[in-house]
């Protein structure tokens, strides 16, 4: 069973730790019988599975109808939650809705975005039993202030801003860190400052582990594949040509065959067909 302590093992024997984003109970089935067994409910799933053009627009109730799913696809692995955009503004939003995450979703732990400034809801969190997962570098939510997806650390002042976040969620609690869009040389900087594990997303091969969304690796997406991920099989492709040969099929009358039917006895069909002429 792996939890905070395995991942935690894992950072100080040297072994690479993996994580994916699983959104529904399919692809919680897949990642799990891939070999994942830290599962993030990202709020991305509202860009790669409802179609919004930033993480923004995702709710709280999108987030449980999701990580509901997700756990019942995958109930040994720990699954992380993202908090999604001001559900955590204060440490009252934050408690409650990671309450939810945990009681109604069956997540194991929330990740939220963020440095230091948030150090008081991360605090009231762990204290009242919640495990938390930080994000610094690119953090989504604040694409609006960012000013699109770019690497955040620039110069030396964002650098050790970042370095700086980093120790302060570290000492508020956080039991990991993701690194997205972070230079790697700053990234492995971070990750041998820190006891806890370092996650890294477009941050280089030297942090702790990775993460990757799923429909990237996957290939679900044909127009576009970000830089920091790898498609590992063109599935949108290999769908579409099932999707297309399902299409001639019925068109041509040979699906379904008769191999995807069912039949009833002779006897009893032709019991049918004489009451319905007597009538």
């Amino acid at each position: 069973m792996y939890n905070l302590k395995t991942m935690q093992q894992q950072k100080q024997q040297g072994q690479k730790i993996v994580l994916l984003t699983a959104y529904d109970y399919p692809t919680a089935q897949m990642a799990v019988a891939g070999g994942v067994h830290y599962l993030l409910v990202g709020d991305s799933l509202g860009m790669v599975c409802l179609g919004y053009e930033s993480t923004v627009f995702v709710t709280m109730e999108d987030m449980i109808s999701h990580v509901k799913a997700v756990k019942r696809g995958a109930k040994d692995a720990f699954i992380i939650a993202d908090l999604p955009f001001m559900s955590y503004a204060t440490v009252a939003d934050a408690i409650k809705n990671s309450g939810r995450l945990l009681q109604e979703g069956g997540a194991a732990a929330v990740k939220l975005e963020g440095g230091a400034d948030f150090t008081s809801q991360i605090k009231a969190l762990i204290n009242n039993g919640v495990p938390v997962m930080g994000h610094l570098g690119l953090t989504p939510q604040s694409v609006n202030v960012f000013g699109g997806y770019k690497t955040q650390v620039a110069d030396k002042k964002t650098a050790l801003k970042l370095l700086a976040d980093a120790q302060a969620l570290q000492e508020a609690g956080v039991f990991a860190i993701v690194l997205e869009m972070v230079p790697a040389q700053i990234a492995e900087l971070v990750t041998k400052e820190l006891n806890i594990p370092t996650i890294g997303i477009g941050a280089g091969n030297r942090c702790d582990g990775q993460v990757q969304v799923f429909h990237d690796i996957s290939g679900l997406f044909t127009d576009f594949t970000p830089r920091q991920a790898k498609k590992y099989v063109d599935a949108c492709l290999l769908i579409q040509q099932a999707i297309s040969d399902y299409v001639k099929e019925v068109q041509e009358d040979s699906f379904p065959s008769p191999s995807n039917a069912r039949c009833i006895d002779n006897e009893l069909l032709e019991q049918i067909k004489n009451h319905l002429e007597s009538c």
